[in-house]
């Protein structure tokens, strides 16, 4: 998702981007690779989800990302997110409504930080709301589908037609890429977190932290631009 990096900023227009298409699979996986190790906002997210709440907590979170970068992905295929991208009012809405949503998840991790730990084994009910507000935090920001309009038609086959097919694959396949990466960082966050269950006193502290840090991904994104479309 556009969390990985900013390379290729520019949202390339469909006759343009096919001209420059067909690059080889190969080439396609290498750098969507790169993009995928690239630590992002999307990285750091999961990661604070799992120091708040624990393994389980970042896996669901993990999901609900990689749900929420697919919806991008099929609305980058059938042209909605173009369209977004083109309105500069449709692009504010959507994009206001995820950062407040980010702020909002913040300062709730925050409040609850002050409570008892959770036990790692989460219930299905805290699992299901992580996984929902994961789909929510990807769904809602804009800047993915930007990204995603940038990097995949670089790589779309003119020859073999049927963009919109080629784009919704090469999506599949770097949301994947994507998730593999997010859920690396969340067993090592929950590593991290196990260790610091050791020193009760400081975990309160690190659950701030992730709160504000969640906060501070809403903010960001609030003061995100409008890629140029032309």
């Amino acid at each position: 998702d556009e969390d990985r990096t900013r390379a290729g900023s520019g949202v390339l227009p469909g006759t343009v981007a096919l001209a420059v298409g067909g690059a080889s699979p190969s080439l396609f996986l290498l750098a969507a690779l790169i993009i995928a190790a690239i630590p992002g906002p999307g990285i750091f997210y999961v990661a604070a989800r799992t120091l708040s709440g624990g393994r389980k907590t970042g896996v669901a979170s993990t999901f609900g990302t990689a749900l929420g970068g697919l919806v991008h992905v099929v609305a980058g295929g059938l042209g909605v997110s173009a369209i977004i991208l083109a309105s500069a009012q449709l692009f504010t809405v959507l994009k206001l409504i995820g950062a407040l949503y980010l702020v909002w998840l913040g300062i709730r991790a925050f409040r609850e930080a002050g409570h008892q730990l959770p036990p790692e084994p989460i219930g299905p009910t805290g699992a299901k709301r992580a996984f929902r507000e994961g789909v929510l935090v990807e769904a809602l920001n804009p800047k993915t589908a930007a990204f995603f309009l940038a990097f995949i038609p670089q790589f779309l086959d003119p020859a073999a037609g049927s963009p919109a097919v080629q784009f919704m694959a090469l999506g599949l396949i770097s949301v994947a890429l994507n998730t593999s990466a997010d859920v690396i960082v969340v067993i090592l966050a929950a590593k991290a977190r196990t260790n610091l269950e050791r020193r009760p006193h400081f975990v309160p502290r690190v659950r701030q932290g992730s709160g504000l840090f969640i906060a501070g991904l809403g903010l960001s994104l609030a003061l995100a631009r409008r890629p140029a479309t032309g």
